[in-house]
């Protein structure tokens, strides 16, 4: 239809369809009269914006109110059949696949481990095409998906860059490939980004414009958003920290060759193992702590398990060695972490990833009194809330705003 003009019918009934439709993302299932309280609108003009979003199929009436004194309400949610969406988080170890319905609510799943040789676009387009028929769902159901993977697709060549060791995805040609194999819009991400914003939707840095957020997992990454928006960079390349020159370890030179930096040899996923013998802590190789997942989704592999068993032990018993090993890992962490900080000067710092987030309160104490040392500005760190699958929540997070954008925007 014809855009709408200010001031017209038409637009006001858009703004009243997209505020009452936010206010059931929100809050869930909704009567007619709470819907008027706090959209200010008339019971009739709230009932003719529920008949016309009914009739839309964005509204679904879900049952009554039942339970309060006198006559029950007819009670109305947001039709979680609307839209679908898809997020995938690509490793050098798998493909993982999820599709979200409006609400955010995920409806199905799929597990590729990635296989060196094979095609990305056929891991993509596999993994995806599980995730959908679990769902119950064809692809073409599909607005729009977000593929997360390390490093990021340089918007000025097209080419994933900082990512030497994802196989495979390096083709001059494959978003061209993708675009063509895949019947939806589709975005690239970051995943440490991705892992920043369902933070920013769902979880410790809601509320935030100016924050970092920090993660250890098989490699040191930030995210950083200014002004409520991610800061990527020229190439992309924003966060890539592992890359920063830092003192304490020896130059890393031709870094993009190496696919390592100063930072990641100084305070990565692969010291702690050393640390803790210096102190003679023992570790078990390949140890998965009892209450981290497992089977096919596990997410971690045999350094990530080992380096989260051992700050989880420290982080339960802070005393003698342990204690140690936690202040040697806070100061090398703080290193570069000071760094970001004097540049930045965020709000947040949100503490994220396995091996991070293994240390706990203990090691977050003693990483912002080494910071406290190391930086000018102190800002508050805080641990991510957002523990499971992170990056893939990002991805859904990032498809479903785009997607609402559209669905909720009634004068199309």
């Amino acid at each position: 239809m014809p855009a709408a003009t200010p001031g017209t019918p038409s637009l006001l009934r858009a703004m009243n369809d997209r505020a009452a439709l936010e206010l059931l993302l929100a809050h869930g299932p909704l009567s007619r009269t709470r819907i008027g309280h706090l959209t200010g609108l008339s019971k009739p003009t709230a009932s003719q914006l529920l008949a016309r979003l009914e009739d839309a199929g964005l509204v679904v009436a879900t049952g009554t109110d039942g339970g309060r004194p006198g006559p029950s309400a007819q009670l109305y949610a947001l039709n979680p059949r609307a839209a679908h969406v898809g997020g995938l988080d690509v490793t050098p170890e798998r493909v993982l696949a999820a599709v979200a319905d409006l609400t955010g609510a995920v409806v199905g799943s799929f597990e590729l481990p990635y296989t060196e040789g094979a095609g990305a676009v056929e891991q993509v387009t596999e993994a995806l095409g599980e995730a959908v028929k679990a769902a119950g769902l064809q692809r073409s159901d599909l607005h729009r998906l977000v593929i997360a993977t390390p490093g990021a697709f340089d918007p000025q060549t097209g080419r994933l860059r900082y990512a030497s060791h994802l196989p495979g995805w390096h083709s001059p040609t494959l978003l061209d490939e993708l675009a063509a194999a895949l019947p939806m819009p589709v975005e690239y991400e970051n995943d440490v980004n991705l892992a920043a914003i369902a933070e920013q939707r769902l979880g410790a840095a809601r509320g935030h414009e100016d924050f970092v957020l920090l993660w250890n997992e098989e490699g040191l990454g930030a995210a950083l958003v200014l002004g409520g928006r991610l800061h990527r960079g020229w190439t992309g390349g924003a966060g890539e920290v592992g890359f920063l020159p830092v003192p304490g370890h020896p130059l890393v030179r031709q870094v993009t060759r190496a696919n390592t930096g100063g930072y990641q040899e100084l305070a990565g996923v692969q010291v702690l193992p050393r640390l803790a013998a210096e102190l003679g802590i023992e570790a078990t190789p390949g140890a998965t702590p009892p209450d981290a997942p497992h089977g096919p989704h596990a997410p971690h592999g045999p350094l990530v398990a080992e380096a989260v068993a051992l700050l989880r032990r420290a982080a339960a018993e802070p005393e003698g060695p342990y204690l140690r090993f936690l202040q040697s890992y806070a100061t090398v962490l703080a290193t570069g972490l000071a760094s970001l900080v004097a540049v930045l000067d965020p709000e947040v710092v949100v503490l994220s990833g396995a091996v991070i987030t293994a240390g706990g309160d203990p090691l977050r104490a003693l990483l912002e009194a080494e910071l406290g040392e190391l930086a000018p500005a102190r800002p508050r760190l805080v641990a991510g809330q957002v523990r499971e699958r992170p990056v893939l929540r990002g991805a859904l997070e990032s498809a479903l705003a785009a997607t609402r954008e559209e669905v909720f925007d009634t004068s199309r």
